[in-house]
């Protein structure tokens, strides 16, 4: 690995690690429908976006809010001991992208057959710390 790509991963890697996130991989929700939900809890803070999912009636918003649930507990392991707390945190960016499709075929009339698409997505929720201000 050349000197410029290792200093690069490098840089890539210390900016991951003071990240905090957490992933949710190949859930069986279009991600038509998640977006929808996601939009109602992005640049929110975390106790707002949690009481947001909780009463929101569609289902990705129960998968949203577990997901969010990991991300506070991935924070709470990360940052152990520090001046902040859980009601500091808001939620950063999140981000969903298509995954796999299932084809499945549909029999209609005259002997057709349609095709199905069972779409499913892969969230991703990236927390931060709302910093404080100092008063000199």
């Amino acid at each position: 690995m050349g000197k410029r790509k290792r200093l690069s991963a490098e840089k890539l890697k210390e900016q991951k690690g003071n990240s905090t996130y957490a992933v949710l991989r190949n859930s069986p929700v279009s991600p038509r429908k998640m977006r929808l939900v996601v939009d109602l809890v992005r640049g929110k803070a975390v106790e707002d976006a949690l009481n947001i999912l909780a009463f929101s009636p569609k289902d990705a918003a129960g998968r949203l809010r577990k997901l969010l649930l990991s991300a506070i507990s991935n924070w709470e392991q990360k940052n152990q001991g520090s001046e902040y707390s859980v009601s500091d945190l808001y939620i950063k960016t999140v981000n969903v992208d298509q995954a796999k499709t299932l084809k499945r075929i549909q029999p209609r009339a005259q002997g057709r057959a349609f095709r199905v698409r069972k779409r499913s997505n892969h969230v991703t929720i990236y927390l931060d710390t709302i910093q404080k201000e100092e008063n000199n």
